[in-house]
């Protein structure tokens, strides 16, 4: 009797071995853990609840599917409060704790702090929450993105702006990697059309100490402003400057969270810009949007619909598809292989294409302005 339960042990210890998807981090036979690190507390809190919101709301559906192939999709989120110290030890956590990838991170400097963590560790990094170059340049194997970048948001405002004849731009930027990676974006957009910023304001990560940027920016009394942070110091500055006498056309990239923006701001934001990467969230004419808005529905009935919970949603479609790509036994680098055979792919209307050179993903902009009672006009 002994030996045959010797016999049998031995026998599981080697199935365990021989199986790539026993031996795979983040994975077992019945479920996949996928890690996020984003901000759910402090002044950024929305920006992490929207995406965690979306990325939740389509594995509530593939597992009600049955999940992929076989395996129930987990997602184990840690709060970093849009701080980079936090992320990157939520970063060594999750990596510790046998996640198969990471999905969904909140913000710039937060996904630098976890740059050469993850790469180190060789943990794909799919569909971060951010525009910036870092993740896209030099080439970096294991980081997917899936949004456009900050230079085509930036392009896409310069553009417009000029247009309407606004041609005195200045430019308010959270300092740091985050804000400056928005402020080289304008500045090449402007140095493409022959012009110069007229004036230059900063705030502090997590802060809406904003009055030197108001005094300094409305003295050059620009025609517009492109605003590079998140949404409490960007409703501030905007506030403020109002106050002081000073309205010029305000456009925001998109990473200031577009439907905090416009709870903070109040009546106060009607006609202020936002550039998107996202399809319009209310727009059932586009099958993805209709897809979201169902799924947002049956997983969080309480839940509303908007630009950073469709990003989510997108980002966990996006790492669904290679999962499946990626076959029953799936491996990390197995994975990164699968997604890249991504080419053209439709998400209902939202197209993704990744090579063996490059994983920028996406290149969709849209502008979009906040109308009467907050609600939003492209």
């Amino acid at each position: 009797m002994f030996s045959q339960r010797l016999l049998v042990l031995a026998g599981t210890a080697l199935a365990l071995v021989s199986d790539p998807a026993a031996a795979a981090e983040g994975l077992t036979a019945a479920t996949v853990t996928v890690g996020q690190s984003a901000a759910f507390s402090g002044p950024a809190a929305e920006l992490g609840k929207d995406m965690r919101s979306g990325i939740q709301a389509y594995f509530d559906q593939v597992n009600r599917a049955g999940g992929v192939n076989g395996r129930k999709l987990i997602l184990k989120s840690l709060d970093d409060g849009y701080e980079p110290g936090r992320a990157a030890e939520n970063t060594r956590r999750l990596i510790q704790d046998d996640v198969f990838v990471l999905l969904g991170y909140v913000g710039t400097p937060t996904s630098e702090a976890a740059k050469p963590i993850f790469t180190e560790a060789r943990v794909p990094f799919v569909g971060a929450f951010t525009g910036a170059e870092l993740l896209r340049s030099p080439f970096n194997r294991y980081v997917f993105n899936v949004r456009a970048s900050y230079y085509a948001e930036t392009d896409a405002i310069v553009e417009l702006v000029t247009k309407l004849d606004l041609k005195r731009i200045a430019v308010f930027y959270q300092n740091d990697s985050y804000g400056k990676a928005g402020l080289t974006g304008v500045e090449r957009a402007m140095k493409a059309r022959n012009m110069k910023i007229v004036a230059l304001g900063t705030v502090e990560r997590n802060s809406v100490d904003v009055a030197a940027s108001v005094s300094e920016i409305s003295a050059k009394d620009p025609q517009a402003v492109v605003l590079i942070s998140a949404y409490k110091s960007c409703a501030a500055f905007i506030k403020a400057m109002k106050k002081a006498g000073s309205n010029p056309q305000f456009m925001n990239v998109s990473f200031v969270g577009s439907k905090a923006l416009a709870a903070e701001l109040g009546a106060e934001g009607r006609g202020v810009g936002i550039s998107q990467v996202v399809p319009f969230p209310w727009n059932l004419g586009t099958p993805i949007v209709k897809d979201y808005q169902r799924h947002q529905s049956a997983s969080n009935s309480t839940a509303e619909f908007g630009f950073g919970g469709l990003e989510g949603y997108i980002a966990a479609r996006v790492f669904v598809e290679g999962l499946r790509r990626a076959g029953t036994n799936p491996t990390r680098e197995g994975f990164v292989n699968a997604m890249e055979t991504l080419r053209d792919y439709d998400i209902g209307g939202f197209y993704i294409t990744y090579t063996p050179s490059d994983h920028n993903g996406s290149k969709y902009v849209d502008l979009t302005v906040i109308g009467k009672d907050g609600r939003f006009l492209r």
